[in-house]
């Protein structure tokens, strides 16, 4: 069985058949034939070190090991270590006849969650995932000739059971998963060898386009997010094919919050703006907003990111004849106070930030017991920030720190 691969370098050295001394004799080599003779000291123990995160290679072993695996200066300057290494994985692009390729592609990389675990899209690349669901016009659907006719009351009985399972609680994710799967399995496999008309197609690639949603958050939720990237890319892909606008900027806010979460929120900016753009649901918008925030904050940007709380507050408080997007629907006031929060903790404004996350805990209903663990550990870090002079006056006396 391969061992689990979870860095950028080891995949990268995998990817040529070199072992870390083999990697280390080349940053050697690459060093010795530099004007000055530069010595590399690198050596197996280096290397190891480097793929496990234990210790960064300075700038100099950077060049190196650029060398050794042939990327540009441009590349190397363009983006942070690992980041810049080959083997970084590209979305598939969108188009008609991507959708069963981009399922297909998600469903292998579901089944098998060991390898690449630390890899997502780039900002780049999501970049240009987000300008293509903009601009790119969705294509005819191609109907299929052979194969057992679809037919709404199928469909129909796939999306009720289907909006079944993704509602039942997530203590129960274990069995439910796979039976997701199942159900996006079947979906993939009407789509491709089904007979059908091309209404019936658009509800097929929307409902295909809906369970790999949830199928990459049940990925995201247990740290494979390699996969969950994977069936992100397949849904805004059939999300496109569909023409549902609404269900694709939701994906495209999956995608942004995976970003901020491993602490690439650079990443998210473009899909978040691409979305608003074409989202005009307030409940939509104001989440859309609230996610812009939080990378904003994360960027230490203070005005952009205000300016983006303002806008999802003000999009909240607004009333619409019609029921929001279903990834939207769990948008609420708590949700706004405890993101609010985070952005302030983001941008050290300590005490601020625990105000508002303590309201929105108050906010939160019993009914979210998962938001409410993920909230109570914004707190948590909240007060493992170093404590000012404010807390400690709070605090003295009440055995709370």
């Amino acid at each position: 069985m391969d061992d689990t691969i979870r860095h950028p370098l080891a995949y990268a050295r995998a990817l040529r058949g070199w072992s870390q001394s083999d990697l280390a004799a080349r940053l050697h080599r690459a060093a010795q034939a530099q004007p000055e003779s530069l010595r590399s000291g690198a050596d197996k123990a280096a290397v190891s070190k480097w793929e496990r995160s234990r210790k960064e290679p300075n700038d100099e072993s950077q060049l190196l090991i650029a060398e050794a695996f042939g990327v540009s200066p441009e590349d190397l300057a363009t983006y942070d270590w690992p980041y810049w290494l080959p083997g970084q994985d590209q979305p598939v692009p969108l188009g008609a006849g991507s959708t069963i390729h981009a399922l297909r592609t998600a469903q292998r990389a579901a089944m098998d969650p060991r390898r690449r675990t630390f890899m997502t899209f780039s900002a780049l690349a999501l970049a240009g995932l987000s300008a293509q669901w903009s601009a790119l016009e969705p294509g005819r659907l191609a109907t299929a000739l052979n194969g057992s006719p679809v037919d709404n009351e199928l469909i129909d009985w796939l999306q009720d059971s289907s909006t079944k399972l993704a509602a039942l609680p997530a203590r129960q994710r274990e069995h439910t998963a796979k039976l997701m799967d199942a159900q996006l399995g079947t979906v993939t496999d009407l789509l491709e060898h089904g007979s059908y008309s091309e209404a019936t197609g658009r509800r097929l690639h929307q409902l295909a386009a809906t369970l790999a949603s949830t199928c990459g958050w049940h990925r995201f939720d247990e740290g494979h997010h390699y996969a969950a990237g994977k069936l992100w890319n397949a849904a805004l892909t059939n999300a496109h094919a569909a023409r549902d606008r609404d269900l694709g900027a939701g994906i495209l806010s999956d995608f942004a919050y995976q970003s901020i979460w491993l602490a690439h929120p650079d990443a998210a900016l473009a899909p978040l703006s691409q979305a608003l753009i074409h989202t005009s649901h307030p409940t939509a918008r104001a989440q859309l907003h609230l996610r812009r925030a939080r990378a904003h904050a994360a960027l230490g940007r203070a005005s952009d990111c205000h300016q983006d709380l303002t806008a999802s507050e003000a999009a909240l408080m607004t009333d619409s004849p019609h029921p929001s997007p279903t990834w939207a629907k769990w948008m609420s006031t708590a949700d706004l106070a405890v993101d609010s929060g985070q952005c302030l903790l983001d941008l050290g404004h300590t005490r601020a930030a625990l105000a508002r996350i303590d309201e929105g805990i108050t906010l939160l209903p019993a009914t979210r017991d998962k938001t409410r663990g993920i909230f109570l550990t914004y707190e948590a870090r909240s007060l493992l920030r170093p404590c000012p002079t404010w807390w400690w006056s709070r605090c003295m006396g009440h055995g709370e720190c």
